[in-house]
């Protein structure tokens, strides 16, 4: 559901196995082994304080998830510091009412129609917002693709 922690989490699991696999073979101590563990810890722990994020936020788990593709455009694009978070969570707050009224047909990922205008509709409600400061097609396509994954895999 949340595509860019989704992705943040997974790199993360994807590097600590590649550091596994890539000692050496008889370096295979309790030491390792430890170490491994601990790593995978902190990795389900963040895990878990992301996923009750969303309260600290005072926003709701499903708007977080379009929060934190707006925080990660930005960040991407250099211009968090010209979109403070409180217009971040009301965007997301913004974003996900309309993703919702657009979704609501059983076939909505099956019709173009329904597709091209919830882009469309997300096109303006973002340049509404004054997001991002300076229009980038990079930054419309991936709030698009969050909100597309975000009804994939919510229902």
């Amino acid at each position: 559901m949340f595509k860019i922690k989704a992705m943040e989490f997974s790199e993360r699991m994807k590097k600590l196995v590649e550091e596994y696999n890539n000692r050496h073979l008889d370096d295979f101590t309790a030491q390792v082994l430890d170490e491994v563990t601990k790593q995978l810890n902190e990795l389900l722990n963040d895990i878990q304080k992301d996923k009750e994020h969303f309260k600290e936020l005072g926003i709701c788990f499903e708007e977080k998830a379009f929060y934190d593709i707006l925080v990660s455009c930005a960040k991407k694009f250099n211009f968090e510091n010209q979109y403070p978070d409180n217009k971040m969570k009301n965007l997301a707050k913004k974003v996900k009412a309309l993703v919702d009224d657009k979704t609501r047909y059983t076939d909505w990922d099956q019709r173009i129609d329904v597709k091209a205008e919830m882009e469309s509709d997300l096109m303006i409600l973002l340049d509404d917002n004054g997001y991002p400061p300076v229009p980038r097609n990079e930054v419309y396509n991936e709030v698009f693709e969050q909100a597309e994954n975000f009804k994939k895999y919510a229902e």
